[in-house]
Formats: structure tokens, C-alpha cells, sequence
């Protein structure tokens, strides 16, 4: 399995999209900690690329990356290496590679740039949302032969977490407002990395004008520390499971 990981992590890393991607995020880094003096303005900005580009970039990648492998996967099938050994090695070469692509780009110019803890915490966020999102895009890959379909698709789940997840959020909490919905709210947001992550971020900030309601919550509930703790955790299982169902999918699949 080691000389598969390896092959799959080189061949992504001299990618040209994944070094395109890898330059872009300095190029963004370095100039918003050179324009901006203050440095918590400087993680906002940095936080939104977090949230919105670094996951649209890894579903994306990952699932043409995974139809582009189809042929290279039936070969090896066709040789005596198990389905499962297969199928993580493909999981560990993306998630890998985009995640050193994530921290040569911005995790390590931020930590240097901004020196705190809250540097050190958007990074890890940002390598949490590039596995999840690498386990969600070969989850879409997985289940949908067609591959315009899948990457539809894929693009889709982002637009979910990314954009209308909170707007659903909102719609919920208009139509039932004399409702005690705070606890309710905690386990909604469990159901979405992005807003994990971004909340996970925020209680560290502790910038409560942009918490939002699910922030607010997640405040009251657990408190700064314990907040950050259960975001960690929630991450976690966001990473795991979509890789699970993949797998799972994937070893019954007939190719």
C-alpha cells in the first residue's frame, strides 16, 4: 500500500492545477498580511478563503481526479491487491497531497505572518475541510457512474455546505420562532463541516458579531475551549464517515 500512496501522492503533487493552487493560496496569503496592518482583519479575509475556495477546489479536483483513475484502477484489480487497499491509497494520495499543497500555500506563510494560536488553529481547520471534502468528492464518485454527473454533483454538496446550509438554517428558525429550537441548532450544525470549522475559528477570535445564531449557541452550550474541542471531534467523524460509505460502496461496486 505504501508504494501506491506514494505513486498517487507524486503524481498529484507535480499536478499543474495542484501547484496553480499551491501559488494562488501564498500569492492571497502574502498580500492580505502586506495591505492589512491589523492582523485579525488579516484572518477574516483568510478565514473566508478557508470556507468557500479551499473546499470547492478539493471536491472538484478530487472527483475528476477519481474518474481520471478508473482505467488505473481496473488494472489494478485485475492484479492480487485488495479493493480496500486500493481505494485508501487513492484517499491518502488526494487528501495528502492537497493538504501539503494547503500548507505550503497558506498554513505555514500564515503561521510565520501572523504568529498566534488562531494562525495555527485556521490552518488545521483548512486541512480538516480539504480531507473531508476529498472523502465527500470520492463518496460522489463512488456512487454515480456518470462522470458530468458526478462532478455535478459534487458541485452541488458544495453549494450545500457552503452557501445554503445557513439559508435553510434561517428558514427553519423564521417559520418556528416560539419554539425552543437552541439545542436543536447544535445538532444541525454538527451536520455541516463548514460551519464547524468556521465556528471552531470564531470561538477562538471570540468575535461574537460574527458568530451568527449557530456560533451563539455553540458559545453558550460548550463554552470557548470545550466548543473548540467538539468542533474537533465533529470534524473527525466528517472525515471518517464519507471515507466509510466510499469504501463500503466501493468494495461492492462492479467495474
Amino acid at each position: 500500500m505504501k508504494k501506491l500512496i506514494k505513486y498517487n501522492l507524486l503524481d498529484i503533487v507535480r499536478n499543474r492545477i495542484v501547484l496553480a493552487y499551491t501559488l494562488l493560496l501564498a500569492l492571497i496569503t502574502l498580500s492580505v498580511f502586506s495591505l492589512e496592518d491589523n492582523a485579525a482583519k488579516g484572518q477574516l479575509t483568510i478565514l473566508n478563503l478557508i470556507l468557500y475556495i479551499v473546499p470547492l477546489v478539493c471536491i472538484v479536483f478530487s472527483t475528476i481526479y477519481a474518474y481520471n483513475s478508473v482505467e488505473f484502477i481496473e488494472m489494478l484489480l485485475s492484479q492480487p491487491v485488495r479493493r480496500k487497499t486500493i481505494w485508501l491509497s487513492l484517499f491518502c494520495g488526494l487528501s495528502g497531497a492537497l493538504s501539503l499543497a494547503f500548507l505550503a500555500g497558506l498554513g505555514v506563510p500564515l503561521i510565520f505572518l501572523d504568529q498566534s494560536r488562531t494562525g495555527i488553529l485556521i490552518s488545521l481547520a483548512g486541512v480538516f475541510l480539504t480531507v473531508i471534502f476529498v472523502a465527500i468528492a470520492l463518496l460522489a464518485a463512488v456512487k454515480t457512474r456518470d462522470k458530468a454527473k458526478g462532478i455535478g454533483v459534487s458541485v452541488l454538496l458544495w453549494m450545500y455546505f457552503a452557501l445554503l446550509f445557513d439559508g435553510i438554517v434561517l428558514f427553519v428558525l423564521f417559520q418556528f420562532p416560539d419554539y425552543p429550537l437552541e439545542k436543536t441548532m447544535v445538532g444541525i450544525t454538527m451536520l455541516n463541516p463548514v460551519d464547524l470549522a468556521r465556528i471552531m475559528i470564531l470561538l477562538k477570535m471570540d468575535i461574537s458579531a460574527l458568530m451568527g445564531y449557530t456560533g451563539a449557541v455553540f458559545r453558550e452550550y460548550f463554552g470557548t475551549n470545550a466548543g473548540i474541542s467538539v468542533s474537533f471531534l465533529a470534524l473527525t467523524l466528517w472525515a471518517l464517515l464519507p471515507f466509510y460509505f466510499s469504501l463500503r460502496n466501493f468494495n461492492r461496486k462492479d467495474l
